[in-house]
């Protein structure tokens, strides 16, 4: 901590110095920045090349997703439309085309009170209909 030192009529008074002395800041300050100066011009790439035209495939869009619902009374439905576990498949197979079952992920939104039972039956369906890879859609649960 610096000091100040008074000289009056009277005699020296010592007191604290509470300004801030900035000269370090601004040695640290300097010194980065000479840092910044040097590292730069390494950053860039000077060397010279001829680079390849990239010649890649649009990707195409993905399918829309297939959404299966099961009310809490049991009623099956592929999108918007209604359907029955029995028919489920060949439903299924309408709404993708030509696409394999196989590679093709079906959503199921299931209602809270849906019996373990109905929702057992549309797996199974799917299984029975060469439909593998599932995934249950859940709501998400707001934090407060």
């Amino acid at each position: 901590m610096a000091a100040k030192i008074k000289s009056g009529g009277g005699g020296n008074k010592v007191e604290a110095n509470s300004d801030i002395n900035v000269t370090p800041f601004v040695d640290i300050m300097l010194v980065l920045l000479i840092i910044f100066m040097v590292a730069a011009p390494l950053a860039s790439v000077s060397v010279p090349v001829e680079l390849p035209i990239a010649v890649a495939k649009a990707a195409p869009n993905p399918p829309k997703p297939v959404y299966i619902s099961i009310q809490n009374d049991g009623d099956v439905f592929v999108g918007d439309f209604p359907t029955s576990v029995g028919s489920l498949g060949e439903d299924l197979l309408k709404q993708i085309g030509s696409r394999n079952p196989a590679d093709e992920r079906i959503f199921i939104r299931g209602d809270q009170n849906t019996r373990y039972g109905d929702f057992m039956q549309v797996m199974n369906a799917l299984q029975d209909n060469g439909f593998y890879s599932v995934a249950l859609v859940g709501e998400d649960q707001a934090t407060s």
